[in-house]
């Protein structure tokens, strides 16, 4: 008989305009984000990409899962910190004893930081026209 098949586990992940769906399952450690492999998809930015997976190496369990990211929306930093969202749910969801040093660095919570819309007869969000007395 087969071995059983292993849990995943799906979480989603949002930052500014940044939605991040993870599905996580035991395995080597492999990341792919959007079919590609996540140093290819980040640009092999070391410093980015340590931020995205920070509440993996928190924990101490980067090759213990295998990771399949689909990401969309917004531009890098949104996207990293989606990502970092994502994984951090799905990992107290596996785990629920992790949940307390996770949210502790504060992963969990999500940033809710976006860009003002623009409003009708204004310059920008809040800029109004320029005052001349004459």
């Amino acid at each position: 008989m087969a071995p059983a098949a292993a849990k995943e586990i799906w979480a989603v992940g949002r930052r500014k305009t940044s939605v991040a769906r993870v599905k996580i399952k035991e395995g080597s450690g492999k990341i792919t984000v959007n079919h590609k492999d996540i140093k290819e998809y980040l640009q092999n930015r070391k410093s980015i990409i340590d931020e995205a997976i920070r509440p993996l190496t928190l924990l101490n369990v980067t090759d213990k899962y295998d990771l399949n990211l689909n990401v969309s929306g917004g531009g890098i930093t949104g996207q990293v910190g989606a990502i970092r969202h994502a994984l951090a749910r799905a990992i107290c969801r596996i785990k629920p004893e992790f949940r307390p040093a996770v949210k502790k660095e504060g992963f969990l919570t999500r940033d809710p930081r976006m860009v003002e819309r623009k409003k009708y007869g204004l310059h920008k969000a809040r800029r109004g026209t320029q005052f001349s007395k004459r």
